[in-house]
């Protein structure tokens, strides 16, 4: 029988994926094969930082998936946008870039995660990050040496976003100098994954170095139906191209990659997960894995649209002529609103008198939209802006099932929102954070009317209703495939090796054990920048014992 052709197969070429077939890569011996079901990132407005908008609900780049009929959502089914492009999420994302509190890493550890705390995770941080911002001179100065760039870009975003910071000011709050990298509650400018003009997803950061190593192979527009097993043994997967199937065989292991949807939708169709679940769709129980799926946390947020009486990015990108010179200026230069990503001030609050932790997280945007229902963003032409609130840590769960045994199926999203009173309780705190942001001077000043919800909407309760009527997803799910302990709290131990199966591993937002306090694309890369380092450190260990053994 001849050798397998790869040492290792990933599986999504995501914020995960990349960063994991970089490292493992380097030395030029490691074969690595990396598969993605979506296909190139070379597109305009993939590249343009202000493009999420369009990139939001394009199917072609996107799963375009939808969660099940929520109950504390009035019923309402969710739009949930994932990557299926290079890059996965990290193509299509809004690039602000949030390290995550340190009290949240700390939990991880406390939870089972050993050598996840804040002191142990902090150094992949900082190994993967480059960190680009202008001086009063106007000179681009860079600290760090990583491979990702996160760019402080406030000397182009709109004026009007300095009125939040202002508002923010006059309610108490802290102002913050660098967001990405805060361990406290504060208010900023956001900074983002973006590198002279253009979005530096994942791909454009990690991948893009490794694309002309031999020992790499990217196979595109390829989906994984199922993983292949020698007994107990991960052995390789089987994949669709083309609709034609082919097997490929991995001589080390597996690696998930697919996201905290399509990770666990994986492990149960190749019967890795629940048994009654798995029986009764007449799959071949390969693991009893109760918690495959289950545990799925995300970010809940709401939103209020004003008018404003001063000019506004929709001044810019709601009107034909103005657009075109934007459009003009980036063309040219790169820079200007279209160089800018839509989430330009925001940061971490404590709203809870009984945490000591920033609890509330809120996102203030100088440009005023609604969504269709298939979640493409329609923008006014009048100024207004956004006030959003989210809660940081909700502890609601959910679950991840698939429906068939059909991979070409779409798996069942439960969200589960507001199952909790502390989820509730949070969701009357960011609302209230939002009126009292708004309250400011600042803000009133220019303000002429709240749009969304209407001005005769005042009430708590009213409100509360809005919250239901409205409220969706920051598109932050994790913690299907959980670190733990073992088996029955959760699907992957420290080193995010599968319990109970050999060769295979789930690295990506999956394997989070609890949600991160803000956005979650920075926690997913340095998951695989650590894991990169713990897959490599066993091979070694593995191939000492084969040489002692020999000797």
């Amino acid at each position: 029988m001849s050798s397998p052709s790869y040492d290792y197969i990933v599986v999504g070429a995501g914020s995960a994926g990349c960063a994991l077939v970089e490292r493992l890569t380097r030395d030029g011996r490691t074969r690595v094969l990396l598969i993605e079901a979506g296909g190139s990132d070379r597109r305009f407005w993939i590249k343009v930082p202000i493009g999420y908008g369009v990139n939001f609900a394009n199917p072609r780049l996107n799963w375009s998936y939808h969660a099940e009929p929520d109950d504390s959502l009035n019923g309402r089914r969710v739009y949930w946008p994932r990557g299926k492009v290079i890059g996965g999420s990290s193509s299509i994302n809004a690039m602000a870039y949030m390290r995550g509190l340190p009290h949240d890493f700390d939990d991880w550890a406390r939870a089972g995660a050993a050598g996840w705390a804040w002191s142990e995770v902090r150094a992949a941080y900082e190994e993967m990050e480059r960190h680009l911002e202008r001086g009063a001179d106007g000179a681009l100065r860079s600290h760090g040496d990583g491979l990702l760039a996160v760019s402080d870009l406030q000397d182009q975003m709109s004026p009007f976003s300095n009125r939040f910071l202002t508002a923010a000011e006059e309610c108490g709050w802290s102002r913050c100098d660098n967001l990405s990298t805060t361990t406290v509650e504060g208010v900023g400018y956001y900074r983002s994954t973006v590198r002279n003009g253009l979005r530096c997803s994942a791909a454009d950061a990690f991948l893009a170095p490794a694309r002309g190593r031999a020992n790499l192979r990217i196979m595109k527009h390829t989906q994984v139906d199922r993983i292949l097993f020698e007994g107990a043994r991960a052995t390789g997967v089987r994949l669709r191209h083309k609709g034609r199937h082919r097997d490929v065989t991995a001589g080390r292991e597996v690696i998930l990659c697919a996201g905290a949807v399509n990770s666990p939708k994986l492990l149960q169709l190749s019967g890795i997960g629940p048994v009654p679940l798995l029986q009764g769709l007449g799959l071949a129980v390969r693991c009893a894995m109760p918690e495959v799926g289950r545990g799925l946390q995300d970010h809940l947020a709401i939103s209020h649209m004003f008018r404003a009486t001063t000019p506004t990015l929709n001044n810019t990108l709601g009107r034909f002529f103005p657009r075109l010179r934007a459009g003009v200026q980036y063309l040219v230069r790169q820079r200007g609103p279209l160089a800018v990503p839509v989430n330009q001030v925001g940061g971490y609050l404590r709203t809870d008198p009984g945490s000591e932790h920033p609890d509330m997280q809120i996102y203030c945007n100088p440009l005023s939209y609604v969504s269709r229902p298939d979640g493409r963003p329609v923008l006014e032409r009048e100024p207004g802006y956004l006030l959003s609130a989210q809660l940081c840590r909700p502890t609601s769960r959910g679950e991840i099932m698939i429906r068939s045994a059909d991979p070409k199926d779409p798996p069942l999203i439960r969200p589960n929102s507001l199952a909790t009173e502390y989820d509730r309780a949070g969701a009357r705190r960011a609302i209230a954070v939002i009126n009292r942001l708004a309250s400011s001077s600042s803000l009133a000043d220019v303000t002429r009317t709240r749009l969304i919800p209407a001005p005769t909407v005042q009430d708590a309760d009213a409100l509360m209703e809005d919250f239901r009527a409205r409220a969706s997803t920051v598109f932050h799910p994790t913690s299907t495939c959980r670190m733990g302990r073992d088996a029955r709290d959760s699907v992957v131990d420290a080193r995010l090796r599968v319990h109970g199966v050999a060769g295979l591993r789930v690295v990506d937002s999956s394997a989070f054990p609890t949600v991160t306090s803000g956005n979650t694309n920075a926690p997913t890369m340095m998951l695989a920048i650590r894991a990169a380092e713990m897959i490599l450190e066993d091979a070694a260990a593995t191939s000492e014992k084969r040489t002692s053994y020999a000797s």
